[in-house]
């Protein structure tokens, strides 16, 4: 996110979850008030996760989204292990995602939060 109001509200986010985890109320209030940067910014994936990422800690009152894994190294398949999602953990990584959305590497994983978080809400 570009917008320097936008950024200081993305690390209040960040600071109100590493001091007191997920508070469902506050956090949702908070994304609803940094989606409007993304959609001013012109960025519809970034908007659309912001809002995904709302709806679903309004659901489900955590974030139960697992960081996206990193791709195998070949010859290393087994070496991966399946580890539980640790929502405040994997909340913080996605809000650091969005901070540098533009970034390739960061819009993929983006993008992988969106589709995790569509099918989540399809399966429940």
């Amino acid at each position: 996110m570009e917008n320097p109001k936008a950024q200081k509200l993305l690390n209040k986010i960040q600071r109100d979850l590493m001091r007191n985890g997920i508070i469902t109320n506050t956090i949702v209030e908070d994304l609803k008030e940094l989606r409007p940067y993304a959609v001013e910014e012109k960025n519809p994936l970034l908007a659309k996760v912001i809002r995904l990422t709302y709806e679903h800690i309004e659901t489900y009152d955590t974030f139960d989204i697992p960081i996206p894994e990193d791709e195998p190294v070949e010859g290393f398949e087994d070496e991966l292990e399946t580890t539980e999602a640790d929502p405040k953990e994997s909340l913080d990584y996605l809000l650091s995602l969005m901070s540098e959305s533009r970034n390739k590497i960061n819009a993929l994983e983006l993008r992988e939060y969106s589709n995790n978080l569509t099918a989540y809400a399809e399966e429940n």
